[in-house]
């Protein structure tokens, strides 16, 4: 077994866990991160990514520039109520934007920039052990991917090991507060070829059920329909998915631009917290802490934002030698994602179309779908959530 030192082990070398040892190393602060995924397998799973102003200036900082000219600048988004469409301005009701630029292209980026500057990253590593962190010296090991056993003496971990973190059961079960909700309904998404069909997002509500349409490239768009949770994707032919999607979207004369579907995939709701976000000298960041439907966009920045926070404290509690300095990063993460919670839960709820729903309950929810669009205030609501509080800092 190689035995060896670092101030900062990282479980988990997705977005969070890169961005994280990436800020470290802008401080002066060394780290290993290790991912059981191959670098491969992480980088051809597509993932959609809407990135909020914040979360793109993260990148340029040192990371890439590459969004400027891969990504896509969105000024606004569009809800579309019975097929007549309600644009929400963001850069007119609060002065910002957010970048259509997938989380698959975010990894790509930061392990290259992380593999650029001399960055410690393991991938494709496993039997993965945490050890520990109720002590002064935890411990990470694992088999490295030429089969060599490693380990790891930290000064802290973090756990970024996503929604199935192993890093989040180290809190004492005594400890833990878990909150959640599964959701009634799943998006059943595709990924086809084909022009774009709008040049920002549509979130349709309709008497059909929800409807998403997103983009990818200029050749390459993304798209979701509510579905059953337990819809069989599969079953569906090219022309019944296209046939529904435009059923869902339709009015004002739009149509879907068409093409080939070459990928399809079920995604269940479900919104999750885990509480507290430190124990002894772990913290965990990311899906590792909590996960929130996709409707709001929130998942990816969240997790961009919870290492930000945590790139601060850990500096701060390895200058000071002060491990209590960590009980400071849970309280200023969870404020924005709680804030983020409640907006994803919001917006999901307005427009999908819940099961078992009678007239009143579709009334009602018109109804306060008429408000959000017609209204400065409700309009403004949604810029500025959906953007990410950019002008508000949160928790401290």
């Amino acid at each position: 077994m190689t035995v060896s030192t670092t101030p900062v082990a990282i479980v988990g070398a997705g977005p969070a866990g890169l961005m994280l040892s990436h800020l470290l190393a802008r401080r002066g602060v060394e780290s290993v991160a290790i991912d059981t995924r191959t670098r491969q397998e992480i980088e051809t799973t597509h993932r959609a990514g809407i990135l909020e102003a914040d979360s793109a200036r993260m990148l340029l900082d040192g990371v890439s520039d590459r969004i400027l000219r891969d990504g896509y600048e969105h000024e606004g988004v569009e809800l579309r109520l019975h097929g007549q469409g309600h644009r929400i301005d963001f850069q007119e009701l609060v002065g910002a934007s957010v970048w259509l630029y997938p989380q698959t292209d975010v990894f790509i980026d930061l392990a290259d920039a992380r593999e650029r500057d001399g960055g410690d990253v393991r991938f494709g590593v496993t039997e993965v052990e945490v050890d520990g962190v109720e002590t002064d010296s935890p411990t990470v090991r694992f088999t490295d991917a030429g089969g060599e056993r490693h380990e790891l003496r930290a000064t802290y971990v973090v756990g970024a090991d996503g929604s199935r973190s192993q890093c989040r059961r180290l809190v004492p079960e005594a400890r833990r507060r878990i909150y959640g909700k599964e959701y009634p309904f799943a998006w059943f998404g595709i990924l086809c070829e084909a022009p774009m069909s709008a040049p920002e997002l549509i979130y349709a509500q309709s008497g059909r059920g929800f409807a998403l349409i997103s983009q990818r490239t200029d050749s390459v768009q993304r798209m979701y329909l509510q579905c059953e949770p337990d819809e069989d994707v599969h079953a569906w032919s090219e022309d019944q998915i296209w046939s529904e999607l435009q059923a869902r979207v339709a009015g004002d004369g739009f149509e879907l631009e068409t093409g080939p579907i070459f990928e399809r995939a079920r995604l269940n709701f479900r919104s999750f917290v885990q509480e507290p976000m430190s124990h002894g000298r772990l913290v965990l960041a990311g899906d590792a802490a909590h996960t929130v439907p996709p409707t709001g966009a929130k998942g990816l920045n969240l997790a961009l934002a919870d290492v930000k926070v945590l790139a601060d404290v850990l500096e701060q509690a390895l200058d000071t030698q002060d491990v209590e300095v960590l009980e400071t990063y849970g309280p200023r993460a969870l404020a924005r994602v709680w804030r983020s919670q409640n907006f994803s839960y919001w917006m999901t709820q307005m427009l999908h179309t819940p099961p078992g729903a009678d007239a009143f309950d579709v009334r009602r929810q018109m109804g306060e779908l008429e408000t959000v669009t017609s209204t400065q205030q409700g309009r403004a609501y949604v810029a500025e959530c959906y953007t990410g509080w950019p002008n508000h800092p949160i928790g401290g």
